[in-house]
């Protein structure tokens, strides 16, 4: 779950990673035991009754980590650590085998950079499918603390596995700190222990770690550490985060999580069976309306960020935040309804989006930012 926010950090449209599907009837009920149950609620599913993307170790020829213990598990049965080279290789296929607009990305960000925000995502998608395609939270979470004993490995300098091996040489060139990439373990593990948020504040809290991360890391590899861009940059993921979750409240009841505040939801009158309903009721559209406008003014908190971030990183992240009013404006125009069916940004407000940020690709190359001040010792 936490990972969705930190993929939308790496789109121009806000996607997300596949949680759940809308099955009919007569799917449901030849699905049995291994998909959608319905009951006198709704749709509950088990664990893996999901539509999901392939887990990221079957796109490099991995074992299942799960058949595995302890380190090696993390570690996806590596041995021996493998050369740089090798290893680079590795994330590449997995941002590029998963995500299909990874390479829309890569081309509007600095081709120096392009190595490194595949590093990043390997890495953060590695982390979900640890949690995602466990048996069992426990399961998840022995596998997350053997992940992250895999990090601390990696910043000693002793990584054995092929991420953080490429991981570690963006970590050193950048001089990065570990701690945005234990903040997203932190969220993964979170999200096998907490399925509902009682109040906004407790949902910011999530989003500190599950999406902001991702955010303060794409700006550190642009050079920029300044603790008011971070901030700009901690509203655009947090905007990002939100909207991905009014976008799909269905998937995530179906799932058995319920984003929406609590609190927000007594004060519109809406309870937790309305979700089952097959499309939104006045009171549910109107908490949507709200929650969206919420999420809108993440955007506009972070949009100096597109003036006053990195040069070479600007198109990306207009595009980033672009695709986050995109999908807002999606649920707008569906009268928030995100029961009935899940909206999506068109393919030419897609194309819209790269058009411009490919632009803004080439001004930044005809006319890139004075070299900055060096960096300071403490980063994020």
């Amino acid at each position: 779950m936490a990972w969705r926010a930190s993929r939308a950090v790496f789109s121009i449209s806000g996607y997300r990673k596949p949680k759940a599907g809308f099955p009919t009837d007569a799917e449901a009920d030849s699905l049995g035991d291994l998909g959608m149950k319905r009951d006198a609620m709704g749709w509950k599913s088990s664990r893996h009754a999901t539509t999901r993307d392939a887990a990221a170790w079957t796109l490099v020829g991995e074992p299942a980590p799960f058949a595995l213990a302890g380190a090696a598990a993390a570690a996806g049965g590596t041995v021996a650590a493998p050369g740089l080279e090798d290893a680079e290789a590795f994330c590449r296929r997995i941002a590029t085998g998963h995500y299909e607009n990874f390479s829309v990305i890569s081309w509007i960000v600095p081709r120096a950079l392009r190595q490194d925000f595949a590093n990043v995502y390997a890495f953060s998608r590695w982390s979900d499918d640890l949690a995602d395609e466990a048996e069992s939270p426990a399961a998840a979470a022995a596998a997350l603390a053997a992940w992250r004993d895999e990090l601390e490995a990696c910043g000693r300098g002793a990584a054995r596995h092929p991420i953080l091996v490429a991981l570690a040489d963006t970590i050193a060139r950048h001089r990065l700190t570990l701690e945005p990439f234990h903040d997203l373990l932190d969220a993964f593990v979170q999200d096998q222990q907490v399925v509902r948020y009682e109040s906004r504040e407790q949902l910011l809290d999530y989003c500190r770690r599950s999406a902001n991360p991702v955010g303060r890391i794409v700006l550190a590899l642009g050079g920029c550490r300044e603790p008011q861009r971070q901030a700009e940059s901690d509203a655009i993921c947090t905007g990002l985060q939100l909207v991905n979750f009014w976008q799909d409240v269905r998937r995530d009841r179906i799932a058995g999580r319920i984003y929406l505040p609590a609190a927000d939801m007594q004060r519109h009158g809406v309870r937790a069976s309305d979700l089952d309903a097959p499309q939104a009721s006045p009171a549910l559209r109107q908490l949507l309306a709200e929650e969206v406008a919420w999420a809108e003014n993440c955007f506009t908190a972070g949009e100096p960020l597109k003036r006053l971030g990195p040069a070479a990183l600007r198109p990306a992240i207009t595009a980033f935040a672009g695709g986050g009013r995109a999908v807002a404006a999606a649920i707008r125009q569906a009268g928030y309804d995100t029961l009935s069916r899940r909206p999506v940004v068109s393919k030419a407000t897609k194309l819209i989006l790269a058009g411009r940020a490919a632009v803004g690709r080439l001004g930044a190359g005809m006319f890139p930012r004075p070299a900055s001040a060096p960096a300071e010792a403490e980063q994020t």
